[in-house]
């Protein structure tokens, strides 16, 4: 009697240590993931600002746990189509895979589109600096000058600028809002702008004068930029195809020797290996990019 009531207290003991265990790791995964997603929506919406999407963040977080979901189904429907050896181990390896591949595709997306919306400012940058030259002498002020860019309705330079004309037509110093602009924009072209207008206006320099220098500065920045990315773009495609080839012949071989490839995905140590591949890659794949990546 004394035996089965102490195996029942042992078996009762063990059942509330595991119970508490789970609760203490539902609450520490379900704390990490509010912090995580905390984060995420407040770097997004910053992304968001940038590029001037009227979309709330919190959409872009559910929008990618959709892109997970839909890929990792679809990543195990194409499994499970091409494969003729299907196991469960090897489906779940495969869509975890594709879920975490597919999660930071948004966030790359604004990226690559502010990217673009910088670099075509820094395009329109050019022609703008000539038309506030022209315009400063025909006798405009500065923020005149600025309202000329702000009019003329070419985007996003045209945007950048009527914010500027807006918080100094609010009572924003024209130091202040130029250093809110530079923040905003982040671009080392418009820095050097900003920094001779205020300088120009300390020490009374000739404004026609430098915004010409500028403009034909930013003019061989660009003609520099475009040759090196023609040197560089053989580079950037071996990055692509270095980082392609290991997945693709990952399904060629499963074609060829699924015996093989089902020895890698239903053992631990073949998953912890293909994991490790996978990492090495992306590893090489960035690196590559960063070696072709040249700040002029």
């Amino acid at each position: 009697m004394m035996v089965e009531y102490g195996q029942l207290l042992a078996s009762t003991c063990a059942g509330m240590a595991v119970m508490f265990a789970t609760l203490v790791i539902v609450e520490f995964t379900s704390f990490v993931s509010s912090r995580y997603k905390e984060r995420y929506i407040r770097e997004t919406s910053v992304e968001l600002d940038d590029v001037l999407l009227q979309m709330p963040a919190g959409r872009i977080f559910d929008l990618t746990l959709a892109i997970c979901g839909l890929s990792a189904f679809l990543a195990i429907i194409v499994f499970g189509m091409s494969s003729t050896n299907w196991s469960w181990p090897k489906a779940a390896f495969i869509a975890s895979l594709a879920a975490v591949i597919s999660f930071p595709v948004p966030r790359l997306y604004l990226k690559y589109l502010r990217k673009k919306r910088l670099q075509k400012f820094n395009e329109q940058l050019e022609d703008a600096l000539n038309s506030m030259s022209s315009a400063l002498k025909a006798g405009f002020s500065i923020n005149q000058a600025i309202e000329v860019i702000a009019s003329e309705n070419r985007n996003p330079i045209s945007v950048e600028f009527r914010l500027l004309l807006q918080e100094i037509r609010l009572g924003v110093p024209l130091e202040q809002a130029l250093d809110n602009m530079v923040h905003r924009l982040e671009s080392e072209d418009f820095e050097l702008v900003a920094t001779a207008i205020l300088t120009a206006r300390q020490t009374g320099g000739e404004l026609t004068v430098i915004f010409e220098r500028l403009a034909a500065m930013i003019r061989e920045r660009m003609r520099i930029s475009g040759k090196l990315r023609a040197l560089t773009a053989q580079g950037r495609m071996q990055s692509y195809i270095v980082g392609a080839m290991p997945f693709l012949l990952m399904i060629i071989m499963n074609y060829i020797a699924p015996d093989m490839m089902s020895s890698f995905f239903n053992s631990m140590a073949g998953l912890f290996l293909i994991i490790g591949a996978v990492g090495l890659v992306v590893a090489g794949f960035l690196v590559i990019r960063k070696i072709t990546s040249i700040d002029i």
